[in-house]
């Protein structure tokens, strides 16, 4: 099945499992979907199994979302103890996303479904009447059981799937690799036969020489990257710069959101150093995954100035994350969209398509794991391998079987849709609707409008800006010239020199 149809079915109305291998534009089929279902005026709940997952998105988690948190089983009288935020969201909601769905536990998206059933008063409809649209590839990350949890499987044993019965969206053009060796292998591992060719053709790039200039590493474990990147930054000469990120919501919701974010509590740069785009750019000049050198810092805003792989230089503005419930933001996190990219983990590869990636795979400890980290780059000229182990080369024979039985479902679910490629191959040709709602434009794209003007728009007061604008205001220059210095509005220059030296002493 091919995107268009694929999205055709979910704007249908059908409950939908939305799959297909790494890089075959589930995320971006996604984000058409919620676009224009928001534009419908649909209530659209946007989750994932991981914060991680959910940050690509901006969602929330599907435990967080459901208020299930880490619980294994529905508490006795749930629907009478959730609270009416939660209750809100749920009655509201029109379409509910779960993203990484290879990762969520059968028994928990029971436990979605009936919370939905009891929330919503609708105990004979699958999720009280909401639409369901699961998206993942069950060949990545499964499931983690822990000793002392309950132990399960994938979603597909859930009774919630069986009544369900899920429409199969089965994406098979491949929009990252254009390499048919590493796709082959891909393949080769998703069929669990893999040759001694394949291994070979691995083992072969774990020999080839690197290429001049830095390379981003992914490594299984948190420790290798933590020492590599700090190692790497030390070594450069010149000032470090730091950047604190900004935050509003309750502190439980920034910390949760705080876990999903790529981008650093504290970001330390220097010239020279290289750096991953962890956000996709709006005007597209950059994308989550890009690599770049940081080859100077904005004299007026003391930004990074990074040149990208692509060609592109770019002053890297602060971004922001939202923590969203629904409708409703929880939390938000401001920083430099960037993060130190001598070396990432596997897990926090996952969704990134990298320019080139050096893979450490001798540690690598649970099924799906190497072809994650495989599946990262667009060809194999572009990998180089450090090690593998046996573990990399496995993925689970439950999701082979899975997946044998989706593509038969899919094959007969593409048929019986095939009446809706007309209008697919139409909205195509049509611009994308606006919001019926009529809504202004959200506050973050606000911001990044004035920002355009007003670089330090909205961003916290630090020190050093603090000592400029009371040293300059004293030597006598104007508010309007103070704002073209600091890079901030006029009524904000006016506002903090209220602050400093009272109320009447700007005019």
């Amino acid at each position: 099945m091919d995107q268009a149809l694929a999205l055709e079915i979910m704007l249908s109305g059908e409950s939908v499992l939305l799959t297909g291998p790494a890089g075959a534009g589930k995320t971006f089929v996604l984000n058409q979907f919620i676009r224009l279902s928001k534009a419908d005026g649909k209530h659209v709940s946007v989750t994932a199994t991981t914060g991680l997952a959910a940050t690509h998105l901006g969602g929330t988690t599907i435990h967080a979302w459901a208020g299930i948190g880490v619980l294994d089983e529905l508490p006795p009288n749930f629907a009478q103890h959730v609270s009416k935020g939660r209750r809100d969201i749920i009655e509201k909601t029109d379409v509910l996303i779960i993203d990484e769905i290879s990762m969520l536990h059968d028994y928990r998206l029971d436990m979605v479904d009936m919370a939905c059933r009891l929330v919503r008063e609708k105990p004979d409809e699958p999720f009280g009447g909401i639409q369901v649209i699961m998206s993942g590839d069950f060949f990545q990350l499964p499931p983690i059981n822990r000793g002392d949890g309950r132990a399960g499987g994938f979603v597909v044993r859930s009774n919630a799937w069986r009544e369900l019965d899920p429409t199969i969206c089965y994406l098979q053009e491949q929009h990252r690799q254009d390499d048919e060796k590493l796709l082959d292998i891909l393949n080769a591992l998703r069929d669990g036969d893999v040759r001694r060719h394949h291994a070979e053709q691995l083992l072969a790039r774990a020999d080839t020489e690197l290429p001049d200039g830095d390379l981003t590493e992914l490594h299984t474990t948190n420790v290798d990257v933590d020492r590599i990147n700090q190692d790497h930054l030390r070594s450069l000469e010149g000032d470090e710069v730091a950047y604190q990120q900004s935050t509003t919501g309750a502190a439980n919701y920034v910390e949760s959101l705080q876990r999903s974010v790529l981008a650093p509590a504290e970001l330390r740069l220097r010239e020279g150093a290289l750096v991953m785009a962890v956000k996709n750019a709006a005007d597209r000049k950059y994308a989550n995954g890009s690599l770049g050198t940081v080859i100077d810092f904005d004299v007026l805003t003391n930004y990074p100035i990074v040149e990208f792989r692509n060609g592109r230089t770019v002053t890297m503005m602060p971004e922001t994350w939202e923590l969203r419930d629904g409708d409703k933001k929880r939390a938000s996190i401001t920083q430099i969209p960037l993060r130190l990219a001598w070396a990432i983990t596997v897990h926090k590869s996952q969704g990134m398509t990298l320019d080139a990636a050096r893979i450490d795979l001798t540690k690598a400890f649970v099924e799906g794991m190497g072809y994650v980290a495989l599946s990262r780059v667009k060809n194999l000229d572009n990998l180089y391998l450090v090690g593998i182990n046996r573990m990399a080369l496995r993925v689970s024979d439950d999701a082979r079987e899975i997946n044998e039985r989706l593509q038969a479902r899919a094959a007969a679910d593409a048929k019986r849709f095939a009446h809706l490629k007309d209008q697919a191959t139409k909205r195509k040709s049509q611009p994308e609707p606006k919001k019926k709602s009529g809504g202004s434009a959200s506050w973050q794209e606000k911001i990044a409008k004035m920002r355009e003007t007003y670089p330090k728009a909205y961003m916290p007061w630090e020190k050093a800006d603090d000592d400029v604008l009371k040293q300059e205001f004293q030597n006598g220059l104007s508010v309007k010239e103070l704002s073209k210095k600091l890079g901030r509005h006029e009524g904000s220059i006016k506002m903090r020199l209220q602050k400093h030296f009272g109320e009447e002493v700007v005019l």
